[in-house]
Parts: C-alpha cells; sequence; structure tokens
C-alpha cells in the first residue's frame, strides 16, 4: 500500500499546477463571467459593450453600434480614441493593444487618469472575451490609420499589422465568436442584445447606439437606433406610457457629485407610482446593470421613504409613519443610474454595488428634489401618499392574518424534533437553512439568529423525487420533515400561503457530495412545490472552501483557483499564508460560518429561478440529471464536463 502511495500519488514541486496569461480563464470561466450558461454567454457581449461605453460616457464617442451576424458572432463599433497600439514600456515588443487583450488586470483604468468613471473596473473584461473565443479581431482607427489584429482563445495569432491609411475613421471595432468548447450549442439570442443596448442607450443620453442583427427570431427588430436625449425620465414615461400612474410626469433629475462633494460622478433616477402592475427598482453603476442591487439602491430608497414620511407630517397625515421600504417598492417603477470613480462590487460580475459612500451620496442628493418636487405638486404628492398608505395598511393587516395563522399552524404541524425553530411570530423576515448532518446543524446553531434564523439538519442524501411514486415520498422521514418544516404540503396538496418562512436556503458542504445533495432537494422543490421557486423563496448558500490567514489579515475563498490566485498575491499581511481547507461546514467554527454564510450583512446567496426566456429547457435538464434514463446524464456529462480533468473526491 504505502508502494503504492509513492508511486502514483507523490506531492511535491511538480504537483504544484502554474496557470500562465489566459490559462486560468479558460480552466475556471465561472470566476471571471458567472458560468458557462447561456446568461454567460450574453455577459460577453455586456463585456465589450461596457468598454464601448466608457468611452463615450467619458466623452470620445457619440456612437456605438452592436451587430450579431449569423454565425454567432457579435461585433461592437465605437468612434472614440481607439485602443493605444504603441508599444508598451513593460513589453516593448507587444503593442498596447495586445497587452490589453493577452493580460489579465491590464488597462486604463485603474488610476482614473484615462477614465473617471467606468464600468470594467479590473482590467479583465477584454481579455477574459478574447481567452473564451475561438476568434476576435480587432481593428483600430488611430491618426488616420487602420490597425488589426486577431487572436485564438487568447493567443495572437500574429502580430499587429498597419493596414494602411484610412479617412473619417475613428475608434475601435471588436468581432469575436464565443468558443464552442466552452459554451457548446447555445447562440446569442437577438432579443437579449436588443434589451442590452437599448437600456446603453437611456443610461446615457449623449450616445447614439446603432442595433443590426442578420438572426431574425420573428419579434425582435433586425435594425434600430436607439438615442434617449430625456434619459431616464423619457424611458419610463415610454415604458409606463398605457398605464395609469399617480404623478403626470416622475419623478426624475440628475445631479453631480461634483457640486456637493467635490468628486467625480453623479446619480440620475426616474420614479413613478401606479396602481396597475407590480413596481420595479432597475439599477446601474458606471452603465452595469446590479441586479442584485446594492448601497446605492439603499441611498434611494432612504431619501424618498424619508421624503415622503417628511410629506405626510406637513399634511398632517399621520399615517404616513406607517410607511416602510416594502410599500415604495409596491406599484413603485424605478430607474437609478450612478457614476462614480473605483466603485467595489460583489463578485467579479457585479451584480451588488457596495461602496459605502455610494448610499450617503445617493440620499443626500436625491432628497432635497424629491422634498421640492412633492411641495410643487401637491395634487400628485397627495395621491402618491393616499397610495402609499393604503398598502401600509393592506400590509399590517395581512401581517396580523400571518401572524394568526402562523400561530394557529404551528399548533395544528408536527413540527419535526429535529427543527431549531425561530422566534419570530411572522414569516417576514425568517430564513429556514436545511443543512447536511447534524455537525453543520450544531455549528449553525452558534452561527444563526435566534429571531428570525430557524435550522432543519439533515441525515445524508434525501430521495431522489424524479420519478418516485407518491407512496415512497410520503415514506422517506427526510422529505415528511421538510414537509412538516415549512408547513405547505406537497404536490398537487401545495399551499404557498402555508409557507412558514420567507426564504428556503439550501446549505451544504462546499464539496462533490454537497453539490450532490443540493441537486436532489432542488429538484425535490422544482417537481414537489414548484411556486416556491417562482416566487423567489428558495435559495443556495455559499461557504467557502479555504480560510486564508496571513498576520492579521484573513480571507475566505471559494474554490481551488481562487486560493492559488491569492496565495501568489498575498494577502497584504506579514509572514506565511497559512491555509486551512473546510472539509464541511462542522469543521467551521460558528464565528467562521456566521461571517461568511449566514450572516445577511456579509454572505452571499445564489436565488433559484427558471429562466424566463426558456423555462421548458430547466424541466429538460432535471429529467436528463436526475432522470431514470443513464444513457442521458451520461451525454449530458460528456457534453459538459470537458474541464474535469481530475476530481477531488
Amino acid at each position: 500500500m504505502n508502494d503504492l502511495l509513492s508511486t502514483s500519488q507523490t506531492y511535491d514541486a511538480s504537483s504544484i499546477e502554474v496557470l500562465e496569461g489566459l490559462e486560468p480563464v479558460r480552466k475556471r470561466p465561472g470566476m471571471y463571467i458567472g458560468g458557462t450558461d447561456e446568461r454567460a454567454l450574453h455577459h460577453m457581449v455586456a463585456e465589450i459593450l461596457d468598454n464601448a461605453m466608457d468611452e463615450a460616457v467619458a466623452g470620445h464617442a457619440n456612437r456605438i453600434e452592436l451587430e450579431l451576424h449569423d454565425d454567432n458572432s457579435v461585433t461592437v463599433r465605437d468612434n472614440g480614441r481607439g485602443i493605444p497600439v504603441d508599444p508598451h514600456p513593460k513589453f516593448p515588443g507587444k503593442s498596447a493593444l495586445e497587452v490589453i487583450l493577452c493580460t489579465l488586470h491590464a488597462g486604463g483604468k485603474f488610476s482614473n487618469k484615462a477614465y473617471s468613471t467606468s464600468g470594467g473596473l479590473n482590467g479583465v473584461g477584454s481579455s477574459v472575451v478574447n481567452a473564451l473565443s475561438d476568434l476576435m479581431t480587432v481593428q483600430v482607427a488611430l491618426n488616420k490609420e487602420l490597425y488589426e489584429q486577431s487572436f485564438s482563445r487568447g493567443i495572437p495569432r500574429g502580430p499587429i499589422a498597419k493596414l494602411g491609411p484610412i479617412q473619417n475613421r475613428r475608434g475601435t471595432t471588436v468581432t469575436f465568436h464565443p468558443d464552442p468548447e466552452i459554451f457548446g450549442h447555445q447562440t446569442l439570442k437577438p432579443a437579449r442584445l436588443y434589451k442590452l443596448a437599448r437600456s446603453k442607450a437611456y443610461l446615457f443620453s449623449g450616445v447614439e447606439i446603432r442595433w443590426k442583427s442578420a438572426v431574425a427570431d420573428g419579434e425582435t427588430p433586425q435594425e434600430a437606433t436607439f438615442h434617449f436625449p430625456g434619459g431616464l425620465a423619457q424611458y419610463l414615461t415610454d415604458t409606463l406610457s398605457k398605464t395609469t400612474t399617480y404623478a403626470e410626469r416622475p419623478f426624475a433629475g440628475r445631479v453631480s457629485f461634483q457640486e456637493k462633494y467635490q468628486i467625480p460622478g453623479s446619480v440620475e433616477w426616474a420614479i413613478n407610482w401606479t396602481p396597475a402592475q407590480d413596481g420595479f427598482l432597475h439599477s446601474y453603476c458606471n452603465t452595469v446593470p446590479t441586479p442584485e442591487g446594492g448601497t446605492h439602491e439603499s441611498g434611494f430608497w432612504a431619501a424618498t421613504l424619508k421624503g415622503i414620511k417628511a410629506y405626510g407630517e406637513r399634511v398632517k397625515n399621520r399615517k404616513a409613519d406607517l410607511i416602510t421600504r416594502d410599500d415604495l417598492l409596491t406599484g413603485g417603477c424605478a430607474l437609478l443610474s450612478v457614476f462614480i470613480r473605483e466603485p467595489s462590487f460583489v463578485g467579479q460580475t457585479k451584480d451588488r454595488l457596495s461602496t459605502e459612500e455610494a448610499a450617503k451620496w445617493v440620499e443626500n442628493a436625491v432628497r432635497d428634489h424629491f422634498d421640492t418636487w412633492l411641495a410643487a405638486d401637491p395634487k400628485s404628492a397627495g395621491a402618491i401618499l393616499d397610495f402609499l398608505v393604503l398598502r401600509a395598511e393592506e400590509r399590517l393587516r395581512r401581517r396580523e392574518e400571518k401572524e394568526t395563522q402562523r400561530k394557529t399552524a404551528t399548533k395544528k404541524l408536527r413540527l419535526p424534533g429535529k427543527l431549531t425553530d425561530c422566534s419570530s411570530k411572522t414569516r417576514e423576515g425568517t430564513e429556514l437553512f436545511i443543512v447536511e448532518g447534524d455537525s453543520a446543524g450544531g455549528s449553525a446553531k452558534g452561527a444563526r439568529s435566534r429571531e428570525t434564523q430557524a435550522l432543519l439538519p439533515l441525515k445524508g442524501k434525501i430521495l431522489n423525487v424524479l420519478g418516485a411514486a407518491s407512496a415512497k415520498l410520503n415514506d422517506n422521514s427526510e422529505i415528511r420533515d421538510i414537509c412538516e418544516a415549512l408547513g405547505t404540503g406537497m404536490g398537487t396538496r401545495f399551499k404557498l400561503d402555508d409557507l412558514r418562512y420567507e426564504k428556503i436556503i439550501i446549505m451544504t458542504d462546499a464539496d462533490v457530495d454537497g453539490a450532490h445533495i443540493a441537486s436532489l432537494l432542488m429538484t425535490f422543490f422544482f417537481t414537489q412545490m414548484r411556486p416556491l421557486i417562482d416566487k423567489g423563496h428558495l435559495y443556495l448558500a455559499c461557504p467557502p472552501l479555504y480560510r486564508l490567514t496571513q498576520g492579521a489579515r484573513r480571507m475566505y475563498v471559494a474554490d481551488d483557483a481562487e486560493k492559488e490566485i491569492w496565495l501568489a498575491k498575498g494577502l497584504g499581511g506579514k509572514g506565511k499564508i497559512d491555509v486551512q481547507r473546510f472539509k464541511g461546514l462542522g469543521e467551521m467554527d460558528a464565528k467562521d460560518l456566521k461571517d461568511t454564510t449566514m450572516n445577511p450583512l456579509t454572505r452571499k446567496l445564489i436565488r433559484v429561478s427558471i429562466d424566463e426566456d426558456e423555462p421548458g429547457m430547466t424541466g429538460d435538464l432535471v429529467e436528463r440529471l436526475m432522470g431514470k434514463k443513464p444513457e442521458l446524464r451520461f451525454q449530458y456529462i460528456q457534453e459538459n464536463a470537458r474541464f474535469v480533468e481530475e476530481l477531488d473526491v
């Protein structure tokens, strides 16, 4: 046995893999664009379009063209300054263009000398798209000369070439074809790209975006030009043109941070209220969508909430004090866009803004204008106030009903003995963590908030419910415990109104077994409690795999690739970096688990959702992966496991 280990599992310097150039991107695309699914595929286009938008916002371009070709390639063209093509000072044998496209963390957006605000921050956008494309060609029209260079999978196909003099043209043209080795047979959708181009145009009134598509889907225009001189106010008015609103014109404006804080940047907003549809807030930072919100949204809602309450106090409407942020969201249709220097985001795909100062900047900028707007239009202000008070009263009435229902349900239900329930009397704000094993449950007990967070530990892997008989489901103790804890029933007897918790969070180990348990649970919820997913109640926790410590500095990382990156860079502390691998949640102490996975202020959750564009694909995928036909599962693994060279099991 010892001889076998010494020959086949020797661990020495030769075992350490060093990924050079753009190899890390192709090895772990999920770290850079969030995966290899359809969303990630379209994120590639957004990265290149963001670079063109940065040129426009900086005042160097006023026209951008986005074109989808019939071979699934995309061209983005701007009339900006053009990517520099002269030799790079640190790499005399390479042009700046080649350095930007073939090197991670290379770009003009670090020092703020080239861009005061930008959507691309860490110099990875263009190079990542280059790495994940089997062909990328870049043309630069600069100083009346045309240059061109082509790449394949992040590697130059030759040196930069000067194509000759050119008149009446400047800027950068990027054409790329997503690599089928990465994205399989997925294709770019005209509807998504059309929507992307349109949204960029209304986020910056000084740019005209021209859209063209060689792919016809029967609904999306194949040619269009977008230009919104009225910015967000014009776009919101157009969007709500066929909807009854409480204000004739939206509350909208734009404020430069230079005036108040002597810093570059600005905030633009537009909001109106309607009884005809659910509310929404679409927010952006430096033209990049922030679907998970962030500090800029917090500042915006703080300003409007304080403003409407102050107005209610002025007109002596005592019930205005009942209004909460949730009431503002009900029927409140809003757009919010900020431009700030060096913003901080959660994750490379920039889904949530985390710049703390942004909340104060936005709140102070919006608040004064909101007070003035309400005072200037008492008819609209009164209608909005009455509507919000009515929503607040309805919310409180529902809460009282839920409290009664939950108390009654708790008395009636035979809650599972393994459940550690929370103390809250209402469903609002509560969370149920489904964890694997008693040891993980023990750590989670010390990390949880007793008021709002409940725990249900499971023993081992639950039944694969796909195709299982109903009698088998009812006899399975783990499934029975889940149903009793939630209070909803399952299948045809499922009742969403009886749900006892606002969020259901699957929290499993960050390893292969944990992923399998999570997939079994998601299959159960998809087949037996589908409304949970449709209404946004089901989430996945994101526990780390490693803790890195260097002196007083501590960092948690998700996987081996991220660990190697930080080991190479260092954490900014002193001395050797200590690495601890968490084999399971049970090995994490309560503080680690709280800070990384359970505390709403510091954790990251993944909401489980079904693709709205192609909902049928989700059912097909579940059938292929979890169904009774092993040949379908084997086929899927062959098609999608291109990067799995070895598994740590």
